[in-house]
Parts: structure tokens; C-alpha cells; sequence
């Protein structure tokens, strides 16, 4: 799993659109091989990429829990402390 690709579910406020093509751009990227595609497979790219993000709003509509909604500076902060703990200040 690419680790710069953030889950998105369940949070409030609900994922942005920049947040979901974040992650598909993440995805097709690593897909790809491609940080910045070629002229040639540019149109490929951009396309998958809009797929993709397509794809991940869909499922993020879609599915239901009974969990509470997390709290994006909650996760942030704890993300930040095993961050701290792993890599030093």
C-alpha cells in the first residue's frame, strides 16, 4: 500500500474532492511507475486518474458504518505522535 494514500472514510468533515484525486493521483502514480507522465501517455494518465477518483467517490458514498465519525485533528495528532515516536523529533 502506497503510504502517502490516506483513508478517507468516516471522518468528519467528509473527504474534500481534492483530497479523493490526492489519492487517486497517489494510486495512478504508483500504478504507473510515472511521477509525471510522458507527453504520449499524458491523456492516459489524466484519465485513469479521473477514473479512479470516480471510482473512489463512489465508494465512499456507498458505504455505512455505526462507528462514530473520527476527528480529522484527533487522527492528525496521533498520526504526528507515531510519527515522533518512530522517527524521533
Amino acid at each position: 500500500m502506497c503510504r502517502n494514500i490516506k483513508t478517507l472514510f468516516n471522518f468528519e468533515p467528509p473527504a474534500t474532492e481534492d483530497e479523493i484525486h490526492a489519492s487517486a493521483l497517489q494510486f495512478v502514480r504508483k500504478l504507473s511507475g510515472f511521477n509525471k507522465p510522458s507527453l504520449s501517455n499524458e491523456a492516459a494518465f489524466e484519465r485513469a486518474v479521473a477514473e479512479v477518483a470516480e471510482a473512489a467517490r463512489k465508494l465512499l458514498t456507498s458505504l455505512h458504518t455505526h462507528a462514530p465519525a473520527r476527528d480529522r485533528e484527533i487522527e492528525a495528532e496521533k498520526a504526528r505522535e507515531r510519527s515522533r515516536l518512530r522517527f524521533g523529533s
